[in-house]
């Protein structure tokens, strides 16, 4: 059995993330590392914040923090958030660790000695000012296309052209605002992607038949626009230094890796700081190096991410000439909209996942975002297809189903299981009906189809109110007592059999479900298929409790006061 090996883009430090984010790599990821984890596979999700670039130190200096205590509270915030949201990382690292400074520098030697790093000489924006060269967000000043006043020196917020910072009208340090600049010339790195391009695209064709439609299909556009070498090297304070042995005269000048090299270096830097945490028991190369059969590599981003993972990246493995994993699996995802128009971070448009949180509990969160997860196009949140999802779904489908069930077999039958007599013709068709849907909900789940896997849960869901309705236990009970016991027992074995199989979209709300029965030793990962047709887990005279209410069904006025508070028209 391949050991599962399992990554997330890395969200940047700047700022807490909004859903469009969360949906689009961390959450479906998690979704995944615990299906599998409860089929027995052994699992390692490895995530961690992306902290070097520009923007944050931009940002700590809009704090007026030191780049490194600005990274450190930004990183404990967001690991905050995503402990709320239960991600169950094996290990959330940070990109600024010394692990992943000495493997970035170990791959920048090796490309070097290969071949593929040049050192060139370019003109860059210095601001005597300021007394340095100024990377390109380091430069603003107004966008020659549409006139958008505060456009950067890589690219226009507002039309989304790409720029260079000599573009720019009437441009401005970032830093003291100065407008007294120079072009100057000064010496980079350059990674020689161009004598890659034949192995890369012979590597992603390879992977044509296995990968998505939209993984596929973005790498494939870079390729056939061909591969440029391009700059792997920055004038900043905050990063990656270059290391000296190598390139003496460009390490005493400052120069930093950029952020795009040495952020996916960062999933071999997390694994090591993992490792490094139990070096006795634990070993990072196992499942990096030389293990090309043995891990089953998977990769969860959105679909802006995919170039940096599917050619890039992959360009910079190929080059070491040396045996590192590279991915098995790209799972893309396309954009969740606000009201049909994008999140935005720095335009603070849309929820972001801390509010989320203080709205309304995780679950909610996970199971409507998997749901809805935009998986073949774009998806758009609207609070009105949120609060009809989850009560739909979750407070009527489910939350009312345990709710009803317990509370009425507590009430006529005591705080036990009833027993009940045989089980018959309409069992057997349940036992029936639920071995398909699971069957059907392993397939999605194994194909990484989360739409469809939520889909087929809810029909498993769905499938008990059918049989609670088609035997109304409320009415059973008075002319058929043993019957009606049989029925709630039926239903309690249901609600167990939830518990299990919705833990990997809910699972707080799955843990409650299981504690409401007092098993001596429930220690069931999974049910299969096969064992779900008997629906004999739980026995009679088994204890158990009613919990709180699953899932609060949302008001027309929880609607109005979402929207008046986040905005609700399309964008």
């Amino acid at each position: 059995m391949a050991r599962h090996l399992i990554t997330s883009a890395l969200p940047y430090i700047n700022g807490i993330k909004h859903l469009g984010n969360m949906v689009g790599s961390m959450l479906p990821a998690d979704v995944y590392s615990r299906y599998l984890r409860q089929r027995g596979h052994d699992v390692l999700y490895i995530c961690a914040t992306d902290e070097h670039g520009t923007p944050a130190e931009l940002a700590a200096k809009e704090q007026g923090l030191p780049v490194d205590e600005f990274c450190a509270q930004a990183h404990d915030a967001q690991k905050a958030v995503y402990d709320g949201f239960a991600l169950a990382f094996d290990y959330f690292g940070r990109s600024s660790s010394a692990e992943n400074r000495d493997i970035t520098q170990h791959f920048a030697r090796k490309l070097n000695e290969n071949g593929f790093i040049e050192e060139r000489a370019i003109r860059q924006v210095y601001s005597p000012t300021d007394g340095r060269f100024l990377p390109d967000r380091y430069v603003e000043g107004t966008c020659p296309h549409c006139g958008y006043d505060k456009a950067r020196g890589d690219q226009c917020e507002n039309c989304t052209r790409v720029l260079d910072p000599t573009d720019l009208i009437n441009p401005r340090s970032a830093i003291s605002g100065s407008t007294d600049l120079e072009v100057r010339e000064t010496k980079h790195l350059f990674l020689l992607q161009s004598k890659l391009e034949n192995e890369v695209r012979e590597w992603v064709a390879r992977h044509d038949k296995d990968w998505p439609q939209l993984a596929s299909s973005i790498a494939h556009k870079w390729l056939t626009e061909g591969l440029h070498d391009r700059a792997i090297t920055r004038d900043l304070d905050w990063g990656v230094p270059v290391p000296a042995d190598t390139w003496p005269e460009l390490a005493a000048e400052g120069k930093v890796f950029y952020v795009w090299f040495d952020a996916p270096i960062e999933y071999l830097g997390a694994t090591k700081e993992w490792a490094d945490q139990d070096p006795e028991n634990r070993d990072w190369k196992s499942w990096w190096y030389d293990v090309d059969t043995d891990v089953r590599y998977t990769q969860f981003m959105a679909k802006d991410n995919v170039p940096f993972h599917t050619v890039m990246f992959p360009a910079t493995e190929l080059g070491v000439r040396e045996p590192w994993k590279k991915v098995d699996f790209v799972k893309a995802f396309n954009w969740l909209t606000y009201y049909g128009g994008k999140f935005s971070t720095s335009q603070k448009r849309g929820v972001f996942t801390d509010q989320a949180l203080e709205i309304l509990p995780a679950d909610y969160w996970r199971y409507f975002l998997i749901a809805n997860a935009p998986e073949s196009d774009d998806s758009s949140f609207t609070w009105e297809h949120f609060t009809a999802t989850v009560n739909k779904d979750l407070a009527d489908t489910l939350g009312n189903f345990v709710n009803r069930v317990l509370s009425f077999s507590r009430k006529r039958f005591g705080d036990d299981v009833p027993a009940g007599g045989e089980p018959g013709e309409a069992e057997t068709r349940l036992g029936e009906e639920i071995a398909r849907l699971l069957a059907e909900y392993e397939e999605h789940m194994e194909a990484l189809q989360f739409r469809k896997a939520a889909a087929a849960l809810r029909a498993l869901w769905s499938a008990g109110n059918s049989y609670l309705e088609e035997k109304a236990p409320w009415l059973e009970i008075k002319t058929d007592k043993d019957g009606a016991a049989l029925t709630l027992r039926t239903a309690m074995n249901l609600i167990h059999l939830y518990s299990v199989v919705s833990e990997p979209f809910i699972p707080a709300t799955a843990k409650t479900m299981r504690e409401a029965f007092s098993l001596a030793d429930d220690t069931t990962a999974w049910v299969t298929p096969e064992s779900a047709k008997s629906l004999t887990s739980v026995p009679a005279g088994t204890p158990f409790t009613v919990p709180p209410v699953l899932f609060a069904k949302l008001t027309d006025e929880d609607l109005e006061t979402y929207k008046e508070r986040f905005g609700g028209q399309e964008g």
